[in-house]
C-alpha cells in the first residue's frame, strides 16, 4: 500500500483531519463584510467632496480596487490558495484599474475637442 492510500478511505478523502477546518472562521468572514460595507460607505461619501471629476473616479477606482480584491481573497479563499493566485488575482485588478485611470485621463485631454466639435456639428445640422 502507497503512501498516499494509506491516507484516503475508499472515496479518496483523507482520514485525518477530517474535522479539520479550512480557510476564514465565520467571525472574521463578518470582519470582513462589515470592512466591504465601511468602504461602500466611503465611496458614497466621496461624492460629496469635489476633487474634481478625475479624482474622484480615480478614489472610487482605488476603493473597488481593494474591495475586489478583499471579495477575491476571502470570499473566494483565494487567500488558502497557493500565492500566485491571489497574486493574478491582485495583479490583474490592478491592470484593469490602471488602464482605466489612463483612459479617463486621455479622455479628459481630448473631451473638450470632442464637445466643440458636436456643437459645430450640431449648429450645422440646424442650418445657424
Amino acid at each position: 500500500m502507497t503512501d498516499a492510500a494509506a491516507h484516503t478511505d475508499d472515496h479518496g478523502h483523507d482520514d485525518h483531519g477530517a474535522h479539520e477546518h479550512h480557510g476564514p472562521s465565520l467571525l472574521f468572514l463578518a470582519v470582513i463584510f462589515v470592512v466591504l460595507m465601511f468602504l461602500t460607505l466611503v465611496t458614497v461619501g466621496v461624492t460629496v467632496f469635489d476633487f474634481g471629476y478625475q479624482l474622484n473616479l480615480v478614489v472610487a477606482l482605488v476603493i473597488a480596487f481593494v474591495k475586489a480584491t478583499l471579495v477575491g481573497l476571502y470570499f473566494m479563499h483565494l487567500r488558502w490558495d497557493p500565492p500566485i493566485f491571489g497574486f493574478t488575482l491582485a495583479a490583474s485588478l490592478g491592470f484593469v484599474t490602471l488602464f482605466i485611470v489612463f483612459s479617463l485621463i486621455d479622455t479628459s485631454e481630448v473631451l473638450p475637442d470632442v464637445e466643440a466639435r458636436a456643437v459645430q456639428t450640431a449648429s450645422e445640422a440646424t442650418g445657424q
